[in-house]
Formats: C-alpha cells, sequence, structure tokens
C-alpha cells in the first residue's frame, strides 16, 4: 500500500505487476469465467485449495456471516455462525499469501470472528491488521440496483481512491404504493426482488465493481517480494 495517501491509497490508477489473477468462490459461468488474464474458481474446482501462484480477487460465501447466519425469520436457528466450511478463512489466507483483494457483505461477522478492524461507513482504507487494509464502500456506486454496502480487505496492493459514502437510496416503485414511503425506505429496493433467480440477483457483482476489483488485484507485488521487503 501507499501509507501517507489518504492512509494507503493513491488516486492515481496502480500499476499492473501480475499478468493473470485468480478469481475465488465465484459463480459457475458467472462474470468472472471468459475474461483474458482471470482464472476463475468456482464451487466445482474448490477455491479453498487454491495454491497460487497469482494474487486473488476472492468472494467468498456470506449466509453464515450476515444477518440472517442462523437461518431465515420463519425458521431461526438452523444454522451455526460462521459454518462456511472453511471458505473465509481460506479466502482470507489466499489473499494474505497471495496479494489482492477480499469482498464481504458490510458488517459481516467474518470480521470480528478473524480479528480484522472495521473499516469506517464514510469510507477510507484504514489497517485492518499486521496483514492489509479495509474500506467499506457501497456497490450502488459502481452499478448495482441496490446501495450494497460492502466491506474489502486488500493485501499488497495499490489501493485507489474509491467513490465513498452512501450511494442513492433507490426506492422500489411497488413497496411505495403498498407500504408508503418511510416503510419503502427502509425495507430497501432488494426486498421487493423475488422469483427463482432473487439469490442471484442479489448476490451478483456489478461488472464496473467487478472490475475495479480486478485492478486493484493486478496491483499486488509478487509474494516473494513483499515477504522479502
Amino acid at each position: 500500500m501507499n501509507e501517507g495517501l489518504n492512509e494507503g491509497a493513491s488516486s492515481l490508477p496502480g500499476i499492473v505487476r501480475a499478468s493473470r489473477i485468480a478469481a475465488l468462490f465465484v459463480a459457475t459461468n458467472g462474470c468472472y469465467f471468459g475474461l483474458e488474464g482471470v482464472e476463475p474458481w468456482d464451487v466445482a474446482r474448490d477455491a479453498r485449495t487454491y495454491a497460487g501462484p497469482w494474487p486473488v480477487v476472492a468472494h467468498p460465501p456470506c449466509q453464515r456471516w450476515g444477518r440472517f447466519w442462523h437461518g431465515s425469520t420463519r425458521n431461526p436457528h438452523q444454522f451455526k455462525l460462521g459454518d462456511d466450511g472453511g471458505c473465509f478463512a481460506a479466502a482470507l489466507a489466499s489473499v494474505r499469501r497471495w496479494g489482492g483483494v477480499l469482498e464481504h457483505p458490510a458488517h459481516s461477522h467474518a470480521w470480528k470472528a478473524f480479528a480484522l478492524r472495521t473499516p469506517p461507513r464514510d469510507g477510507g482504507w484504514i489497517k485492518a491488521d499486521d496483514n492489509g487494509w479495509a474500506c467499506h464502500v457501497e456497490q450502488g456506486h459502481y452499478g448495482h440496483f441496490s446501495r450494497k454496502p460492502t466491506w474489502l480487505y486488500a493485501v499488497g496492493v495499490q489501493s485507489p481512491y474509491l467513490i465513498w459514502g452512501p450511494s442513492e437510496q433507490r426506492i422500489h416503485p411497488v413497496a411505495l404504493a403498498k407500504h408508503g414511503y418511510e416503510k419503502a425506505r427502509r425495507i430497501g429496493v432488494m426486498a421487493m426482488v423475488g422469483g427463482k433467480r432473487k439469490t442471484e440477483i442479489r448476490n451478483a457483482t456489478p461488472i464496473p465493481f467487478r472490475d475495479l476489483l480486478i485492478s486493484i488485484a493486478r496491483t499486488a507485488a509478487p509474494a516473494a517480494e513483499r515477504q522479502a521487503a
């Protein structure tokens, strides 16, 4: 990181140091497939077994770390907090070992479980631990239909200035007509997404945000170089 510029952030595009990156814990045939210089690891490849050598963009599953880690409100306490089969731990280890960036929903319980410092909601990169840096950013600035507040954890990269702060509040017209402004604002637009593909739609990474994460990972210094520093 370029310490001294916005707590590790640079306003200039990072220098590309990696010809390839690995995208870990991504959807099969999703937005990371078919890209030059990107090696996607979906559930079939089991990203927990990734052994380098490329920097990574990691999207470990969040179901057991989020607000409803225990299950739905209709059937709560059916799951154990953090019971993700070791996915987050493996993603964190890969980012620390090979450099790159990890993405998880804001307020993920994984941050506390792995002793990472909580980034401020208004933005900026902070030192998350002895290895990496963290920030809070909303994917609504980068094409997601909701605000989708997100935490990033990065190691060995040049971290850019992002679009900090809250993104535009979007209100679903059906919710507005049915519930009125206050409730429609409170429940958010994602609550109105239904159908068989609702989870896929909610979890989808917007293309501009995907490209941002890839560009960050490509600036990672080689692991040997970072360890020797």
